[in-house]
């Protein structure tokens, strides 16, 4: 990459670090301060899905807008709405003002996520996108990391300071943005998005089926799906199996972070480069699987601790693969595509935890079960898909001779 394009792609990454740490800022006291206004675990539950529910909802449309009016807007606004959505935590203690704050985080989110990796694709050549996306998601994955051990801090000093704070990193950001980023797009480029694309969005998103990316976009669904279920109910399960302790459940989260985060900075590119992205995903989402199975099996904290490293190893690996095969295939609708992407992710987002609880409650077993099933499932998705794909790519050449 040259010095332009890295410069680009670090402002991109530090966007993305503020975005996914100044929320995660809040996670650890959010059960406490929901107790101190008299909520629990119904409160807690919808702040998840409706932030989600907010995100599935406005992701395709904002993908759109992204291609039309270009990234740096949507970053922007995406930045100010996840700005206003943490200082209305801040200021209000009205369960229904906390939740209005989230369809307005979810909204922000909507609009920053697809303009970001659309911003990728359109600073980096189809041999860099792999590296250039799993930089973005490394960045997405040190937030993780890092925004709950800095909440964690600041609580001590105030269940509400984490909220100011946040609030305060994210308004840093917005104004970095301002005077930094620089669209990544021509005016003319916009422009045609505009007059070319007056397809009603309601048609656009049934057209996704028939995509040429649309199996990695329900890969992305299965394997948000699964993860999702499965960090819902990680902490309960070996705290019931085990007895695990809190101490014991963060050091676990945080080893799995810190992995992916090392993986998508120094070993996904390399993997790409040398296997391409059909076989690393087809390898990766069997690793998925197995791991899920291994889990019905593992008998000690240790061994399931060991489950959960290949787990997550598997998907920091998916997620940034599945980026860019999307945005190879998406052609000039790299917005739109990476908006399909985050709507997917959203769906699974929503429906992993909820089905996980549920079944949960059931037996214990039973989500990771069915994330295995599901896994198997797609892994065979996969082989097929990129099989006819093999093959219409083989027709066509033979025409063309």
């Amino acid at each position: 990459m040259t010095g332009e394009q890295r410069k680009k792609l670090i402002i991109l990454m530090i966007n993305m670090f503020i975005t996914i740490g100044s929320f995660g800022i809040v996670i650890p006291i959010l059960p406490a301060y929901l107790a101190s206004i008299n909520q629990g675990g119904t409160a807690a539950g919808l702040m998840i899905a409706i932030f989600a529910g907010a995100q599935l909802v406005f992701s395709p449309v904002a993908g759109k807008w992204a291609d039309q009016y270009g990234r740096r807007k949507m970053i922007i606004y995406g930045l100010i709405l996840l700005t206003t959505s943490m200082f209305i935590f801040y200021g209000f203690n009205s369960i229904w003002m906390l939740y209005v704050s989230r369809v307005i985080g979810g909204i922000g989110a909507a609009l920053l996520v697809p303009a970001i990796f659309a911003y990728v694709a359109d600073i980096t050549t189809m041999e860099q996108r792999a590296k250039g996306n799993s930089f973005v998601s490394a960045a997405m994955s040190l937030g993780v990391v890092v925004g709950p051990g800095i909440g964690g801090f600041l609580a001590e000093y105030g269940l509400k300071m984490p909220f100011l704070i946040s609030a305060l990193v994210s308004l840093v950001a917005v104004f970095f943005s301002i005077a930094v980023l620089k669209e990544s797009r021509s005016e003319e480029q916009m422009a045609t998005m505009q007059i070319a694309d007056e397809e009603p969005m309601v048609k656009k998103i049934a057209r996704s089926v028939k995509m040429p990316y649309f199996v990695p976009l329900i890969i992305t669904l299965v394997m948000s799906f699964g993860l999702m279920s499965y960090e819902s109910v990680l902490g309960l399960f070996v705290d019931h199996q085990f007895n695990a302790t809190p101490k014991d459940i963060a050091i676990m989260i945080t080893t799995t972070g810190v992995i992916s985060v090392i993986v998508q900075l120094f070993i996904v590119d390399r993997l790409v480069t040398k296997f391409g992205e059909g076989t690393i995903l087809n390898i990766f989402i069997a690793l998925a699987a197995a791991g899920f199975l291994l889990s019905l099996f593992a008998a000690s904290y240790v061994l399931f601790f060991g489950v959960t490293l290949i787990i997550f190893l598997a998907t920091s690996i998916l997620r940034p693969v599945l980026n860019t095969l999307i945005s190879k295939l998406a052609g000039n609708e790299q917005g739109f595509a990476m908006g399909m992407n985050n709507m997917y992710m959203s769906i699974g987002n929503v429906l992993g935890p909820t089905i996980a609880g549920i079944l949960y409650d059931v037996d214990m077993t039973y989500p990771f079960i069915l994330g295995l099933v599901f896994l198997v499932i797609t892994l065979f998705t996969s082989i097929n898909w990129q099989r006819k794909s093999l093959r219409g790519k083989t027709a066509v050449k033979m025409q063309r001779s």
